[in-house]
């Protein structure tokens, strides 16, 4: 009786053993017949390719030294085990591998835990630009290549970012950005290196957000891009943004030169409120601020002493070619905007005060300026200090996608000191004042792609022989804008 018995239950056993070894291999089994050992090597061979192992040879059915049930589970286990290794290790390079991207803000790299970044960034922008009356001999209409910038960005582990924009537009490259930051904690990030001076509203506005073709005129009291370091952050959940720098110190309206001019520094910051951001009401497009610089100045020349120009682009105010700077120069500028839904109202005023000195006669002037700008948005996207980001419905023909349309509106002026003339600055060949309106539209086709039509004119008092006001001067201004 044992000897019979012993052997049925081994054989109730395989039975058992092979119906779950044919479950564990996802094999479907048969009601009529249970695999064979044989058709069950077959299997395990065929997953050992799939493991690349080279299949070990076992003899079955007949051979001298036939595989048992439990060598077939035991090598089923191994396999098993090394499937789920080769699914872990394939896991891990897919956490490690770098992340790739391409849309409509450009291109980027991106490290797989985000620590590392690189992005690919670029603005070109060509002008065709048409005077019909009160330009100077020597400026023409034309076609011109206004801007081609590449950007290149991204931050360099957790504390360290940076940009780098050079500028392809013009008869000689030359450098718009080129800066460091130290990334301490979104309160306190220190910059160094060539940047927007923190002082005017619009100049820190992108060049490609801008509502108008070219800046108005308190933009030509503000310092551009210049040199140095600077401590700025944000607080109180970003409603609160600040900057203090030093700075080699930039002549009104331009960017500074390779290196300091006159071995003196200049010391600018600018504190900046949004009391209502993110909220749902009325006023949380609001925002207002303050901006400012204060330094000595000495010395002659363009890289000292500032040249004014419409927003025609055409010089309309210099100082005499003997006039020095000698002494302070101080700038204020109280600042604001309001957006709300497709209405947008940014409006700033300017102070630029300079110690000057000619012969031995010394002065200190003061020019001001100041301008509104209101835009209205046709479509149904809303209006921002960064222009209409992306239209609800991109330019698409014969698809009813019409893109986003802007209309604009702004006036501004600015006033040079009496003091000014006629010792400092010739009355015939420089305006005492320029009062300048645009009106243009805007066309988003997409987020990458803007047209611009901007009709504008600048009336003066002065800057014409015999005290006679120069020419009213009006222009018709296009653009096409490509950003990414």
């Amino acid at each position: 009786m044992r000897t019979h018995s012993g052997p049925r239950k081994r054989k109730g056993s395989g039975v058992a053993i092979l119906g779950a070894l044919a479950c564990s291999l996802a094999l479907p089994v048969s009601a009529q017949r249970q695999p064979t050992a044989q058709e069950l090597l077959q299997r395990l061979e065929a997953l050992e390719r799939r493991v690349g192992e080279a299949p070990a040879t076992v003899a079955v059915e007949g051979d001298s030294a036939p595989a048992t049930l439990g060598d077939l589970d035991q090598r089923l286990r191994i396999l098993e085990r090394r499937l789920e290794l080769q699914q872990e290790e394939a896991a891990t390079r897919a956490k490690e591998a770098p992340v790739i991207a391409a849309n409509d803000k450009g291109a980027s790299l991106k490290s797989a835990n985000g620590d590392y970044e690189i992005r690919i960034r670029g603005l070109i922008q060509g002008d065709g630009r048409f005077f019909n009356s009160g330009v100077p001999s020597g400026t023409y209409d034309t076609f011109l290549l206004r801007t081609a910038r590449p950007t290149i960005e991204g931050t360099l582990g957790k504390w360290i970012g940076f940009r780098f924009t050079p500028e392809f537009a013009g008869d000689s490259a030359s450098i718009v950005d080129a800066y460091a930051d130290l990334k301490f904690s979104p309160a306190a990030t220190v910059r160094l290196g060539k940047f927007t001076s923190p002082v005017g509203l619009e100049r820190l506005q992108s060049s490609s957000a801008l509502s108008d073709i070219e800046r108005a005129l308190p933009s030509e009291l503000a310092p551009n891009r210049d040199i140095g370091v600077q401590l700025q952050g944000e607080l109180a959940g970003s409603k609160v943004s600040y900057a203090i720098g030093v700075f080699n110190g930039t002549v009104d309206g331009r960017d500074a030169v390779t290196t300091n001019p006159d071995d003196e520094f200049e010391v600018a910051g600018r504190l900046f409120v949004e009391p209502f951001k993110d909220d749902a009401g009325f006023w949380s497009g609001l925002g207002f601020g303050i901006g400012g610089s204060v330094g000595d100045t000495a010395g002659t020349g363009n890289n000292i002493l500032p040249r004014y120009r419409t927003p025609g682009q055409v010089q309309f105010f210099n100082y005499r070619s003997a006039v020095a700077a000698d002494g302070k120069r101080t700038r204020w500028s109280p600042q604001g905007y309001f957006y709300r839904n497709q209405f947008g109202l940014l409006a700033e005023y300017i102070a630029s005060k300079q110690e000057l000195q000619v012969g031995a006669t010394s002065a200190e002037l003061e020019n001001t300026a100041w301008q509104a700008t209101a835009s209205y948005v046709l479509t149904d996207e809303d209006a921002s200090y960064r222009g209409v980001v992306k239209p609800s419905k991109p330019f698409s023909p014969g698809k009813g996608g019409w893109g986003a349309w802007e209309l604009v509106g702004r006036y501004g002026e600015l006033e040079i000191d009496d003091g000014a003339f006629p010792l400092f600055a010739d009355p015939v060949v420089s305006a005492r004042r320029a009062k300048a309106w645009t009106l243009g539209v805007n066309w988003y086709l997409t987020s990458n792609l803007k047209l611009v039509v901007n009709y504008l004119g600048t009336q003066f008092e002065g800057g014409a022989a015999a005290g006679a006001d120069r020419d009213n001067e009006k222009a018709v201004f296009s653009r096409l804008q490509i950003a990414f």
